[in-house]
């Protein structure tokens, strides 16, 4: 513990007192001079004019980054109505609207990008079984950037067959893979020759994403080429639910389906109709064959009905994350305003094919599911591919079971492997929820469907019951699912039962392009939702006046005849706090020594707002800020350790970022966060 605090304990602040006090530099520390000494308490963060956009950018682009699948979308700022969808892709899964691509990708032997979605699918399907072990399959592998305590430039995801690389370069291959086309079909559709500078890129992410993941994204998105880190703020990462709400301000009444007032059937099953003018359906009709959304100018007509302060939540239900956001509508201008911290948790479709691949592990064992998987990669792939399209046609009320065939080298392996057959091994299992077809299917029971999808959808309900619950979020009208799990009727069932008397339960149509529509509105104006909450404490490591009777005496620290106290949080933003954007928190540094060229403050955080000490208990070292120096003036070498350096940080966007200015010759400080090196 003592080497992680050690350069904390150079970081004096004494509040209440104007004299800056720089601590004698320690050998011990070794860390690239990273002694410092704040100038300034605590404080508010303060609002800020700026612009959010200082570039003319010509295009929006917005890559909706999922576990299971992924695409892209665009509009012209000039026509900022206009969203346009990416092309259908060939390949796809019968009766599967395949306006988004599998998020799956395949690497050569010798690590070199191969394919992407379908083509990847299909062409790991094509390998013999022998060579298929030597090339990388990678397959809903978004949910390791989540499950990862400590995510770095370095960690690494394993294929289907085992093999391991960085998962920094499994994601930038795919990144890449969309910046092409992406690019390609916008050209198509301008007139005028486009330049790089002028597309502002969009990456999704679950709001449940802490700042490492955000960041990971964005060296992944770096490493593509989508943008260089030069210009950082021709990428936005947008958060999931919140890109969904921003899309749900323009929904009109016809594109959104209410089951709170419709009698359940099987699902999205409805005959809707389309209400308004001539104009409008012809805007739909042409809207459909063009892959081209149109979007309301101001807010749409559900917002109508919605009064300034009105609560709605936003219910995200992805393939591996459920991410739940809760805003309030600020009229007339629309603006969002979020009213408390994002929560939720991997609480997604993936819950399903896990529920599944236990089941199958239960049968046949989970030795020869491990075995199976190692030896016969693209076999195993095929099969959880079946279950995929079975599992988006399950409904509640069905009475017929579900069909789904195992691949025959799957019946093969498990002859030869336990030396009797696949009906033996069921009927062993005492699994009678499961039967076996003498056409070679494994036939689940609506008991045994009802058995994989509860344990995941009552986790959903569980959690936006208890948010509801909190006194933030009483009076809430409205709950939007969205994300492709929300296309699922046995989750819509659920919720209309749970929830349905509470509130009113909306599910836009094409749910799953909702999240892909809202980033793209979000890249067109960044400034619309105003309001955000902390989803953390952070701060940094000070030493402040001992107080005998207040402080413990083994945080006593006794520096040129001065009692200190070691190790107190001098917290930048609180969990929960209300950040408006604009908003910012100012700290001022000084070098300890003459000469200094970098100063390193290091991070820390909490999900408690009740902390006091870096080492309370849940509170860790999360990132550091590094404040690289300019040469100082002539004649100002013998004052270098009076140098003031403010450092200015935004907790009000998306991702934390800082900016740093020498005060003495107002010149800008190269500053960076990261969240990455720890």
């Amino acid at each position: 513990m003592a080497d992680i605090l050690q350069p904390d304990m150079n970081s004096l602040q004494v509040p209440g007192e104007n004299n800056r006090i720089s601590a004698p530099s320690s050998p011990s520390v070794g860390r690239n001079d990273c002694s410092i000494a704040p100038l300034t308490p605590s404080a508010s963060p303060r609002p800020e004019a700026r612009s959010r956009m200082d570039h003319p950018f010509t295009v929006v682009v917005a890559i909706d980054f999922g576990t299971t699948s992924s695409g892209y979308a665009f509009s012209f700022t000039q026509d900022p109505e206009a969203i346009h969808m990416m092309r259908r892709w060939e390949g796809g899964d019968p009766g599967v609207a395949n306006q988004k691509s599998p998020t799956s990708l395949l690497l050569t032997p010798e690590l070199k990008f191969h394919s992407f979605g379908f083509a990847a699918r299909d062409n790991y399907h094509d390998l013999d079984p022998e060579e298929a072990q030597h090339w990388l399959y990678f397959d809903k592998f978004k949910m390791k950037i989540h499950s990862t305590t400590d995510l770095t430039m370095e960690t690494e995801l394993e294929a289907v067959s085992g093999r391991k690389v960085r998962a920094i370069e499994v994601f930038s291959h795919a990144l890449r893979f969309f910046r092409v086309h992406a690019l390609k079909e916008v050209k198509d559709q301008s007139s005028s020759l486009l330049e790089g500078d002028e597309v502002r890129w969009v990456i999704t992410v679950p709001a449940v994403w802490r700042q490492p993941a955000k960041q990971f994204m964005r060296e992944a998105a770096y490493l593509a080429g989508l943008v260089s880190p030069d210009t950082p703020e021709q990428l936005l990462i947008a958060l999931e639910p919140e890109a969904a709400s921003i899309y749900c301000r323009k929904l009109r009444l016809h594109q959104v389906i209410d089951l709170s007032l419709r009698p359940m059937t099987n699902g999205l099953k409805y005959n809707v109709l389309l209400v308004g003018s001539g104009k409008t359906r012809e805007q739909l009709r042409k809207a459909r064959h063009s892959r081209t959304f149109l979007v309301e100018r101001g807010t749409g007509e559900l917002w109508s009905e919605m009064q300034t302060g009105d609560r709605y939540i936003v219910a995200d239900c992805g393939g591996g994350t459920v991410d739940l956001t809760v805003h309030q509508i600020e009229q007339p201008q629309g603006t969002l305003k979020e009213l408390y911290k994002v929560s939720g948790g991997p609480y997604g479709a993936v819950g399903v094919d896990l529920a599944f691949e236990a089941m199958l592990c239960k049968i046949f064992g989970e030795d020869f599911i491990e075995s199976f998987k190692a030896k016969r990669p693209a076999a195993w792939v095929d099969l959880t591919i079946a279950f995929e399209a079975r599992k988006r046609t399950a409904t509640p009320g069905r009475s017929n079971a579900l069909n789904i065939s195992l691949p025959f080298s799957f019946i093969d392996f498990y002859k030869r492997y336990r030396g009797q057959s696949v009906e033996t091994a069921l009927r062993k299992s005492n699994m009678n929820i499961v039967k076996w077809s003498s056409q070679g299917m494994l036939r689940l029971t609506p008991e045994a469907m009802n058995e994989l999808f509860q344990p995941t959808i009552n986790n959903i309900i569980k959690h936006i019951e208890e948010l509801m619950q909190r006194q933030e979020v009483q009076g809430v009208r409205f709950l939007f699912l969205v994300g492709g799990f929300a296309e699922s009727p046995m989750l819509q069932r659920a919720a209309q039962n749970a929830l349905g008397q509470t509130c009113r339960i909306i599910i836009p149509q094409d749910v799953g392009l909702t999240i892909l529509k809202g980033a793209v509105l979000f890249g067109l104006d960044p400034t619309v939702v105003r309001v955000r909450r902390c989803p953390l404490t952070y701060g940094v490591g000070v030493l402040n006046r001992f107080v005998e009777g207040r402080h413990p005496r083994d945080k006593l620290l006794v520096k040129e005849g001065r009692d200190w106290c070691t190790d107190i949080l001098d917290r930048f933003v609180s969990v929960d706090q209300s950040v408006a954007l604009g908003e910012v928190v100012r700290r001022s540094y000084t070098p300890a020594r003459s000469g200094q060229r970098k100063i390193i403050i290091n991070i820390y955080c909490s999900v408690s707002d009740d902390v006091v000490y870096i080492s309370d208990p849940g509170v860790r070292k999360c990132g550091a800020i590094t404040l690289d120096l300019p040469e100082a003036l002539p004649g100002t070498v013998a004052g270098a350790e009076r140098r003031e350096i403010r450092a200015t940080m935004q907790f009000g966007d998306t991702e934390i970022k800082v900016t740093a200015v020498d005060m003495a010759t107002n010149q800008t400080v190269r500053a960076a966060i990261d969240f990455l090196s720890n």
